[in-house]
């Protein structure tokens, strides 16, 4: 249990079965959307950091997770992210304009594009679960050939939700796939002090549904895990937990000091210098005689133009108001409701200070 599993090594080489199913294109494709993502993530921190944008959630270096994850969804399936997951969503259809307006405070930052299921980002951690199992069951009972994928972090394996929505999935078997990016800390909290079990994917034991441990830095892995998880799905059999270890590079949000409490900078260099997705895949696409520096210069030349873009797009949309945050609560507003919007708009009594 406690093996990963794992098609593309660190160095680059194949260490498993490709099964037919991944071509050159699909291979490229990857690499191009980690480096389109990690480029998004290293603008975004930056953007916090110039006060154009609020707090921020990275996930550089769980790329291979999410990327490799989304790459194996289709339109009509359905995505529940959490606050790290934007480049699952980006991926997925999600514009980056809006995901830069959700972090510049705009409610319009969880809207999806229509074609797409693409939920808000949940921060409340794992309740986003329990929703995931609810809109496979429905897809099951309408005979619908969609798969609802749950993401989350080792701590959401700790709250009550987990476990409902496990049981829950496996007593109806609905087509849901929990996707669990094991980063090894619950913010200050490492996995080791949050549970006895060894593993994440141990505990679908408990449910009688599959778990499997996948090497989350391996795109190949995770993207052949999650066509799997989705067949089995489709075929009526049920839910997946899939364990996908890997780490993050960077602080739990920008408004986070990880130095605090665990040595993150030699976390991430050891990471970075022997486990880097972006990396192993680049050497083995190099190898393949499929990339080259030339197309790598034209590769980040091109996102960064396509995030500029984005970037351009957001900032040109008009300011949010503070009582923006009534909005969309209630089908009718309640009269505390009312009552608290109109206590926040009225000028104040208060001489000399703006309302």
């Amino acid at each position: 249990m406690s093996s990963l599993y794992q098609v593309l090594s660190p160095a680059g080489e194949l260490v498993g079965d490709l099964k037919g199913q991944l071509d050159e294109a699909t291979m490229i494709k990857m690499y191009e959307n980690m480096v389109l993502v990690r480029q998004f993530d290293r603008k975004s921190i930056n953007l916090q950091r110039q006060g154009r944008m609020g707090t921020y959630a990275p996930f550089e270096g769980q790329e291979a997770s999410q990327v490799g994850s989304a790459m194996a969804l289709t339109p009509g399936d359905w995505l529940f992210p959490t606050y790290r997951d934007h480049a699952a969503a980006i991926v997925h259809g999600q514009s980056m304009a809006r995901v830069f307006l959700y972090w510049m405070g705009h409610m319009e930052g969880s809207i999806s594009p229509k074609h797409l299921n693409i939920m808000p980002p949940c921060v409340p951690i794992a309740t986003q679960m329990v929703h995931a199992v609810g809109t496979a069951w429905a897809s099951k009972l309408q005979n619908e050939q969609h798969v609802s994928i749950a993401y989350f972090g080792d701590g959401a394996s700790s709250e009550g939700d987990f476990h409902e929505a496990l049981n829950f999935a496996g007593v109806f078997q609905t087509p849901t796939i929990f996707f669990c990016q094991n980063n090894g800390f619950a913010i200050s909290v490492p996995f080791s002090q949050q549970s006895a079990s060894k593993t994440i994917a141990q505990r679908s034991a408990a449910y009688d549904i599959p778990g499997v441990r996948i090497d989350g830095n391996d795109i190949f892995a995770v993207w052949l895990t999650m066509k799997e998880a989705m067949q089995r799905a489709l075929e009526g059999k049920g839910p997946t937990l899939i364990e996908a270890v890997t780490f993050r590079y960077g602080a739990h949000t920008t408004a986070d000091d990880p130095k605090k409490y665990r040595d993150q900078e030699s976390l991430s260099e050891e990471w970075r210098k022997e486990r880097d997705a972006l990396q192993r895949l680049r050497v083995y696409l190099e190898n393949q005689g499929l990339w080259n520096e030339t197309r790598e210069v034209e590769l980040i030349e091109r996102v960064s133009e396509q995030i500029d873009a984005a970037l351009v797009e957001a900032e040109s949309y008009p300011k949010s108001k503070p009582e923006d945050m009534f909005k969309h609560v209630y089908a009718e507003p309640t009269w505390m409701a009312t009552e608290q919007e109109s206590e926040l708009v009225k000028p104040s009594k208060q001489e000399g200070i703006p309302a």
